[in-house]
């Protein structure tokens, strides 16, 4: 999906809405000082700028030009260019909280990258991340939005600990839609069908959407699910 058009849709859509919802209630059970320091790595078009703003002084880098002017044109916080592994120059670390939010599954370097971002934490800090997971489900949506890999739960917390982190927490998520999901791929696959699958639906089916997949908001952190379309995890420095 073109920036553009993913900025034109991120506060109705329900894929985009309910995980803000999700990633939410993770922070609030962090118990962030109240004057938090908060880096978004990879901010994209801005869209999950507003909410992490709720939890303190929030930073942000992107990439991309395009993404970049999008979401500083929210005038939210600053948003500065940043490449990870290697070309990231914010000024606010040691940072309470880092939230790098489906981005590292477009990073060549993975493990390189965490490193750079658990050295930007402090001493108590936390860094969550969220990545499409499974990597059987790859389709023509991973190759349209730029992926370059899907990861699995054992996968997703080895490279946290190459990187040196502690994971706190760790689970698949987006959990609930996972067989109508798994449904639709198995169908694309078989009938060679690349029609996008994150266009906006109907009202009432966004809204169901949206509905079940923010009810998973009230078990993750208390409870994990085998599988699911995500994974999530919240990570400290290893001491």
């Amino acid at each position: 999906m073109a920036y553009a058009g993913m900025a034109a849709i991120e506060d109705r859509h329900w894929w985009f809405v309910a995980r803000r919802q999700i990633i939410a209630a993770l922070i609030d059970r962090m118990h962030l000082p109240g004057n938090a320091r908060i880096l978004e790595a990879g901010c994209g078009t801005g869209g999950n700028l507003g909410m992490l703003a709720r939890y303190g002084q929030l930073e942000a880098f992107e990439f991309d030009d395009d993404a970049r002017a999008l979401s500083a044109a929210k005038g939210v916080c600053p948003v500065d260019f940043g490449a990870l592994p290697d070309r990231v120059d914010v000024s606010g670390a040691p940072y309470d909280l880092i939230a790098m939010l489906d981005v590292l599954e477009h990073v060549d370097q993975d493990v390189a990258s965490l490193e750079t971002l658990a050295g930007m934490l402090a001493d108590d800090g936390r860094l969550l991340l969220t990545v499409p997971a499974v990597p059987a489900l790859w389709s023509s949506h991973d190759e349209l939005h730029h992926h370059k890999r899907r990861y699995t739960r054992d996968g997703l917390a080895e490279v946290c600990s190459s990187a040196g982190l502690e994971v706190e927490t760790i689970s698949y998520f987006n959990s609930l839609l996972f067989p109508l999901a798994l449904a639709q791929r198995i169908a694309a696959k078989v009938t060679g069908s690349r029609q996008p699958i994150d266009a906006l639906p109907s009202a009432p089916v966004n809204a169901a959407l949206q509905t079940i997949f923010a009810a998973e908001r009230h078990m993750l952190g208390r409870m994990g699910f085998p599988i699911g379309l995500s994974l999530y995890a919240v990570a400290r420095r290893r001491a």
